[in-house]
């Protein structure tokens, strides 16, 4: 390997950047060209089956065989993923008559692979090849043969796996996407599949979680005094203070920013009543809602706060952006 002695050019590092980008989009678009009985085929039989699709593929196709059924795995589809190497001592114990082989080859060649479709034969195992090549032995002995051809890889020696691994992937997307959207597949199922991090908690967790409730929401009646008031809201700690009837039915809202404009109109605060400056139009947002919707709410009508109510319409609580902030949320 030869030592690099010239300065970096920033243009020419960007330029070949934006190139490899360009290369590996246009052998995605020329594929989606090429797209044919193929692929509905490869739906269907996945679609009909009541096993799971194996995964499996060498080098690369491996790894990107990987990702594949992870994708499939986490969208509704029952996937794994089988090691050729190691499905050749034991692990081909894993695949039954009802599965359905997904196999990822370039070439169509891949030794390893193509000498497992005589035991995929013999247990039953249907094969969905994704090859680069229509005449390969592996295409020629699947079921259905998607196409992954690409002219030109986006490496500059034209022989890394750059464009043909991305054009698999796109192709597994593909695949996963539509199975998706057939089975019907929700925003709740998906969130059964992940219930940590960031996609956890957007799918998963619900306004009543995060809320203030009994002594941490802040709430007084409509005969207090603006000075009152500022007492409940710096007690409480939330930047804003109900104002509610002795039913406890909402009348208003009174955030710091009300107060801001009430102060700097010289308003005496020991003798105005919050009836008289609370802001009537308070937002609400129902306990069962999902906290990734009151972050929507909150962000289109520009506001830091939404009062909880019951699906009755009673409130039973109240939400601020930082609480939406800590539990990362947003």
């Amino acid at each position: 390997m030869t030592s690099i002695k010239t300065k970096c050019n920033s243009k020419d590092i960007l330029d070949r950047a934006k190139l490899v980008l360009k290369i590996e989009f246009e052998e995605i678009q020329a594929v989606s060209d090429k797209l044919d009985d193929g692929f509905v085929g490869a739906i269907e039989l996945i679609l009909s089956s009541n096993g799971r699709v194996i995964v499996t593929g060498m080098g690369k196709s491996g790894h990107i065989g990987k990702k594949i059924s992870a994708t499939l795995a986490s969208t509704g589809t029952s996937s794994t993923f089988l090691h050729p190497a190691e499905a050749h001592h034991g692990d081909l114990g894993v695949v039954q008559k009802d599965d359905i082989i997904l196999a990822i080859s370039y070439s169509g060649e891949t030794d390893e692979v193509c000498s497992l479709v005589p035991h995929f034969k013999r247990i039953g195992t249907p094969i969905i090849a994704i090859t680069g090549d229509p005449n390969s032995t592996l295409a020629r002995l699947a079921y259905s043969h998607i196409n992954a051809s690409v002219k030109l890889e986006a490496c500059s020696l034209n022989l890394a796996p750059t464009a043909s691994t991305t054009v698999a992937l796109a192709l597994g997307d593909a695949l996963a996407v539509v199975l998706l959207e057939m089975r019907g597949f929700k925003a709740d199922d998906f969130a059964l599949t992940h219930p940590a991090g960031s996609l956890g908690r957007r799918l998963f967790v619900k306004v009543g979680d995060l809320m203030r409730t009994g002594e941490n929401l802040p709430s007084v009646g409509p005969e207090k005094s603006i000075a009152e008031a500022v007492l409940e809201m710096s007690a409480k700690r939330m930047g804003m203070t109900c104002v509610t009837n002795k039913d406890e039915e909402i009348l208003g809202i009174l955030t710091d920013g009300d107060l801001r404009r009430i102060i700097s109109r010289g308003t005496d605060i020991h003798k105005k009543l919050v009836s008289e400056v609370m802001s009537k139009k308070a937002l609400t947002i129902e306990n069962n809602s999902l906290a990734s919707e009151a972050a929507l709410k909150m962000e289109k009508e520009k506001i830091n706060h939404l009062l909880v109510v019951n699906s009755r319409g009673k409130l039973i609580g109240a939400l601020g952006i930082h609480d939406l902030l800590e539990a990362k949320i947003l």
